[in-house]
This record gives structure tokens, sequence and C-alpha cells, in this order.
């Protein structure tokens, strides 16, 4: 009646025990046996709140103090919050209560007091529209019969919090409809381990094939608080199931900070230390240990059958892994897929600061810098806060705006939870937000650029786009995206595409990897100064240089190749051009100096020279990760810029020492057409690669003779010329005559109807668009494949005449 053990304990249980206890009984008792580690413990009921109200005779003295509450302003929402606790924390425990609480406690515990973990679980939480996160209290390292009763006492109080009060007035549920039950559960020793949370879909943007785990030294409050940055680990689900390596990025985070127990003063009060250097330097978890977490995390998703919100601890003491809460995704499962809202930047301004986005969104407002929750003023949709940090103590007020901007916190941090949630922008771990950001002034929030948020100054205008995916046909020619960015992958996964028919890995290399392969493979040879010593900084933790290249390389490849898996992904080898390539870090050590770098040593010419075929190595190892360690084998392969067919030999060639033998595990490796070589030998070339990409830009550059980098000739550069149109037909001809795959990359189908008409007459297999221009480019070939149907039905009409 007023305890229940863990063992006894379903979700069936939620109205007796909430929907965190119901849950970890579950778990406890239908996935230890898969090996999924949860602590043991028990539960107080819902029975054992309600009589403890009426054997204090506050039931209706609480109903009562509700009644007044001012629901439209919440003026008096501290003051009846206030009153509501000391009610209850003056109440007694029954005997009978008591002796069950010991009992219980004595039983898990054993002869030997233990440390224990006490957690409320409100009877409404973790339904699917509402998760009820951070609004009631937990204690930890509770322990001994006298500490334990406190602290479930303290729980029931927590019921009216302030936040838990209007928590449930902007949800409509009835205060007096909902109990308290708490949870007793084991202590795992993470103080001196470490700690964290996961979401089994991608919080941003719902991808549903990638889980994120995160985690800190230490007690995972400083996650929930924001208060430093966490380590970030995204997990590829098909890889998982299928055996392979899993982990498609690690983002070290820096750790400042470790939560420990103040042991000498109190047991269960806690201290935040400075984390040692060389641990902040260290990820928290080993690659067996997020997989182990990964899989488990797969475990209860697939028991839930839903997504789901985990915390996870690690026993510093004994090494053991446990998951300590599961509850279900609350900000995705609501929201129809189909419907997405672009934003768009018009302008860009000063910029401010920069941190980790919440959500997609843009918004213009007015900041207002806070230091606490209390004495806000006036606050609106127009208002945008910036603070420190954000804790549950903040989410009355949280409604009533229109952005939040911290200096602290991480994406699973309490900050973005609730934005989330909200559906409220946020930017989250600027770090400076409160000095770069003046109070009272007029700002641009935008996240629409993936996964960092920036700030500008000043209201910039920007386009706000609705679109019904469900509306969108795909045309039988193939719609494909261009990319280059993997923070845009997931949520452009999302909109009506085949694929990704050019993969650019140059912009991965400059924002990633930031440093030169040669400067790498050769780093004892570099030159002493700031850029080695800054190359030793980036690379830390890699004793072999060569493999911080292939693993950053890697994981931005096989971020986009998960995105859009199992469609195809054709990735670009490097097509740097020497001024490019020169502007790495250590790149001028290693590179000569060209009069006209568009036409010099680019694309084919550089892999097998002597001057890069060890850099060109290192890329055949991160796409050689991506397919075989990853098990993303939808990664094709495209070589730019290869002049003549033995240079195309040579290259099959130089990829298959490397790993890359084409054909093996449906290996296709691809080549641009872009030199009219590749056009007037389009049939030779054919039999060498297995697919063709026109390259507008340079096809065009070549035929008319222009720079396309300058300005003066500018106007005289157009993919609609006659002789490169002739040129795109001539080699659209060569691939249907040899079987062989086609597409073409470039802005001119979606700009012209007429370009893309054009295309599809002569047979193109696929269009690749940059992501503002697929939609339209979608339009414009459907009107094009109508267009031609027309006609081909006139023609077969005068046939028969």
């Amino acid at each position: 009646m007023y305890i229940k053990e863990f063992s006894t304990i379903g979700i069936k249980d939620i109205a007796h025990v909430g929907g965190k206890n119901a849950s970890l009984g579950e778990m406890y008792n239908q996935l230890t046996s898969k090996g999924v580690r949860v602590p043991n413990g028990f539960a107080t009921t819902s029975t054992a709140f309600w009589r403890f109200l009426d054997e204090n005779k506050i039931r209706h003295p609480l109903e009562n103090l509700m009644a007044k509450l001012d629901k439209s302003k919440f003026s008096n929402l501290d003051l009846i919050g206030e009153k509501a606790r000391e009610l209850i924390l003056e109440g007694t425990i029954s005997d009978e209560f008591y002796k069950a609480i010991v009992n219980a406690y004595k039983k898990l515990s054993g002869e030997i007091p233990r440390a224990v973990a006490v957690r409320s679980s409100a009877t409404a939480e973790d339904l699917p529209d509402a998760s009820f996160a951070g609004q009631h209290e937990s204690f930890l390292n509770v322990k001994g019969e006298v500490k334990v009763l406190e602290a479930i006492k303290k729980c029931f109080a927590s019921l009216y919090t302030d936040r838990a009060i209007k928590y449930r007035e902007d949800h409509g549920f009835k205060h007096h409809d909902i109990a308290l039950s708490v949870g007793v559960q084991l202590m795992v020793r993470s103080d001196v381990g470490c700690s964290g949370v996961g979401f089994t879909i991608e919080p941003e943007s719902g991808f549903e094939n990638a889980m994120l785990l995160s985690g800190v030294w230490g007690l995972g409050e400083n996650i929930v608080q924001g208060v430093i940055n966490p380590d970030e680990f995204y997990v590829f689900k098909p890889s998982l199931r299928q055996g392979k390596y899993p982990i498609i990025q690690k983002k070290m985070g820096d750790k400042k900070l470790t939560m420990t127990y103040a042991t000498t003063i109190d047991p269960a009060t806690t201290v935040n230390k400075q984390t040692p250097f060389e641990k902040r330097a260290q990820f928290v978890l080993t690659d067996t240990e997020i997989i182990a977490l990964a899989h488990w995390s797969l475990l209860i998703e697939e028991h839930y059958n839903q997504p789901m919100d985990i915390e996870w601890a690690k026993d510093g003491l004994t090494e053991e892994l446990f998951i300590l809460q599961a509850r279900p995704e609350t900000v995705h499962q609501t929201k129809d897929k189909n419907i997405h809202i672009s934003y768009q930047l018009l302008e860009t301004g000063k910029l401010l600061t920069q941190g980790n986005a919440v959500g997609s969104m843009i918004k213009t407002g007015t900041t207002v810098l806070l230091k606490s929750p209390k004495n806000t003023g006036l606050l609106d949709k127009d208002t945008i806060i910036v603070t420190d940090t954000i804790t549950p103590d903040w989410d009355p007020l949280l409604k009533q705006v229109g952005g939040i901007i911290t200096n602290k916190g991480g994406r699973t941090s309490h900050a973005a939870i609730v934005a989330r949630e909200l559906g409220v922008p946020a930017i989250v771990g600027c770090g400076n937000a409160t000095t770069a950001i003046s109070n009272n002034s007029h700002i641009t929030l935008t996240c629409a650029q993936g996964k960092t948020g920036y700030i500008y100054e000043g209201k910039l205008p920007f386009k706000e786009t609705e679109i019904d995916f469900s509306k969108i046909k795909l045309p039988k020619t193939e719609a494909k995206l261009i990319l280059a960015d993997p923070e845009l992958a997931f949520p452009l996964s999302f909109y009506p595409n085949n694929g990704v028919g050019l993969l650019r890995m140059e912009f991965i290399i400059t924002h990633l990897v930031k440093i030169h392969p040669m400067a790498l493979v050769r780093f004892e040879k570099l030159k002493k100064g700031a850029t080695k010593k800054n190359i030793e900084t980036i690379t830390k933790g890699y004793p072999d240089k060569s493999e911080y290249f292939i693993d950053s390389l890697a994981q931005g490849i096989g971020t986009i190749a998960a995105a859009f898996y199992p469609k195809e992904v054709i990735v670009r080898l490097s097509d740097f051009k020497t001024n490019e390539y020169a502007n790495l870090l250590g790149g001028k050590e290693f590179e000569p100096r060209e009069e006209n770098p568009m036409l010099g040593f680019r694309g084919a010419s550089r892999y097998y020279s002597p001057m890069y075929k060890q850099g060109f190595a290192l890329e055949c190892a991160a796409i050689k990760k991506v397919r075989e360690t990853m098990g993303l084998t939808n990664l094709k392969v495209m070589v730019p810029f290869c002049r003549t067919l033995e240079e195309g030999k040579k290259i099959i060639a130089l990829m298959k020492d490397n790993g890359l033998k084409r054909g093996h595990l449906g290996l296709e490796i691809y080549t641009m057409v872009e030199i009219p070589s590749n056009v007037i030998l389009a049939e030779e070339f054919a039999a060498i690669f297995d697919g063709f990409s026109i390259g507008s830009n340079d096809l065009t550059q070549l035929t008319l003779g222009i720079d396309r980098d300058s300005d003066l000739l500018a106007h005289l550069f157009d993919e609609d010329n006659p002789a490169v149109k002739k040129m795109i037909a001539m080699a659209i001809s060569a691939a249907r005559k040899t079987n062989t795959k086609i597409g073409l990359c470039g802005q001119a189908p979606s700009d012209f109807p007429e370009f893309a008409a054009f295309l599809v007459r002569q047979g193109i297999d696929s269009i690749s668009f940059n992501p503002d221009a697929l939609i339209q480019g979608i339009e414009n070939m459907n009107m094009a494949e109508k267009s031609q149907m027309v006609a081909d039905m006139m023609d077969k009409t005068s046939l028969t005449r």
C-alpha cells in the first residue's frame, strides 16, 4: 500500500508510482536480463501521498491555496508556492508509513546503510506532450533512515515548487489530481566517475536514425544546469544494429568543472571543482562504453516503441555503467514531419557572439540581461533574455519570451530541453553572451544555419517559408542535393530528395579538419613556430597526426552519408586549388605558387603526384572508414578535374592501392564532366568510371574560355550559352549510349525552368541543387517532365495519322 519495490513495478503502475518510477521498474524487470543495468530501489505510492495529506489535514487547504492563484499574471505565484510547501513540510509521517519506508530501505541497503538517490515522480509525468523535466526535486547521496525520511518529505513538498505549479497551469493539469511518488534508488558513484543524458533521436531535427549521448565528469547536474559544455557523441542506429562502428561524430566539450559531494561537510551537498587539464582533454567515455550505452538506449527505445530521453551514469569505484532514468521524448513526437518552416537570413550584420543553436528559427527582438528569474519586469514575445545559465527556476518565465541566450549550456542542458518543448529559439553555451550583448539592444538571433547559432547586432530582415512536403511530388528525373556542411545534414534529410549528388569535401577539411594533410603526414619536418604549435594543440590526443585527419574527415562525411542512408551520397575528392590549400594550417610549406590556380595543380593530377600522394591516401582512408568500418556503403566517390583517360586509369589503380577497390561492397567511382576532353572522349571515360556528374561551372569556364573568378568577364559567364548546352547534350548522349549514369550539379536548373526542360529533354538521370534551390528545382523539373510528356503524346498522335 505505501511501498512498491522496483521488482514489482511495471509501466502499468504510472497512476501508483508516477511515470519516472514506473519506467524504472519496467526497465529493471524487463531489460536487466538483456544486459541493461538499472540500480535497484523502491517507490512510495500515490496512496501513501494522499494518506499523508489526509492524516495531516492539508488536502483541502492546498486546494484552497491553488484556488487563490493569480492565473493571468501569476503575481502571487511565489507566495502561494511557499505556503503550499510549508504545509507539507510541517506535516508528520505516520508510524505505519515510517515503518514501511525503514523496512524497504533496510532491505535495499543491507546491514550497513548505503547511500541512495531520492527522486520525485509525479503521477502525470512523462506523458506524450509533457516531460515535467526538472520540475520536482531530487536528492543524491542520502544515507541513513532519518535522512531518507527527510528527503521523501522534501520531495512531497516539491510538487508545489513555483515552476511545477506554473508548468501544470500551462499544460492544463489540475493540481489536486496529481500525487507525488518518491523513488529511492541505490546510489551510483558518478561523482568520482561520469554521467550524462541521451536522446534516442537527434534532438534538434528529430532525425530518428541517430542518437545523441552527452556526458561530463562527476554528477550530471552540470549538464542539466548548462554550467559547462559536455562531450557529445552521435551514434547511427542502423550501423549499431549491423554490428558496425556506429559513432559518426565525437565532439569534446570543455568540461571545466566537476561536481562532487562535499563529504567533509554533508554527504548530500555538492561542490563544483576545477577539472584537471588532462581530464578536460579526455573524453568521458571510451568508444566501447559509448557503444554499450547506445545499445542499451536502443533496447529501451525498442521496448517502449518510441523515442526516449535517458539519464546515465558511470560509477567511478566499480567502473560500471547504469541507466538512471528513461522518459518519452516529448518534442518531436507530436510534430507533423511533413510541415517544414524554413528560415533564411536576408542580410548579415555585425556578429556579436555565437553558441549552440536550439531549434531552427530566426528571431529579432530587444534584449533583457538578467542575473536571476526574480524582478524581471515586463517580458513579452519581443524580449530575448540574455543570462549566464538557465535552471528549472527560470521555467515560469520562459513561456513569456521570444528567445533565450546563455553563456553556459549544451544541447542537452535544461535550457535546451525546455526551449525545444516551448518552441522558443535559443542559443546556449556562447561563453561571453552577457558581455558581448548590451542590455535593451536590438539583435537578431538565428538558429537556421545548423548546430551553430549566431547573434547579430540590429534587427535584420529574414524570410520565413512554410512548406508541406506531403504536397511535393518528386519527378522521375532524380532530384538530389549539393551539400558541404554536416551540421545541415539531419534537417535537410527531411526534404523531398533522391540523395546527395555532390558532397563537397573541401568544406569539411576547412571547417572540421583545418590542417593541410601533408602538414600532418610530415609533421616532424614542419618549421618550428606558431603554426606547428597550433597543429600540436588541435591534434592533441593523436600520437599519429594522420589519424586526426582520417577521424575528422570521416566524421564529417559519415554524418552526411548517415543522414541520407540508404540513399546514394556521392562525395567528391578534394578539389581545392593551390591557393586554397595554402590557406590551411601548414599549407604554405607544401603548396606551389601558381599564376592561374583555377587551371593548375588541382583535381586528379594532385592525387598521384609525390607532392600530395600521401595526403590523398588519408582522404581514401577516411572514405574507407565511412564505407567499411561505419557500414555506410551508400557512399560513392567522385573524381574531379580528370583531364585524360590515362589519368583516370591511374586514379582508379591508386584508389585500389589505398583500399578503395571499384566494385568492392558496391563501391562506384564517378568522375566530373567539366573539361571539354571529358565530353569529347565521354564514351572512353565511361569505360573507366561508373558514372558522370556534369560540373556546369567549370565546363562553362573552359568552353567559353572565361576565368570564372574574373569580375571583368562575369557578364559573359553563362551556363545557358548555346556552346555550353551543346557540350552538355553531347555528354548526356554519350552516357545514354554507354548506359552510364549522368547527372548535373548547378544553379541554372532551379533559376531557369527552360534549362531544366532542356536537361529533361536530353534524358539526364539526375539534377543536384543547393538546399535553398531544391524546392524550386523540383517544381521546374516536374513542369519540364509534364511538358515533355505532352510533346511525346503529340508526336505519337501525329505518327498515327
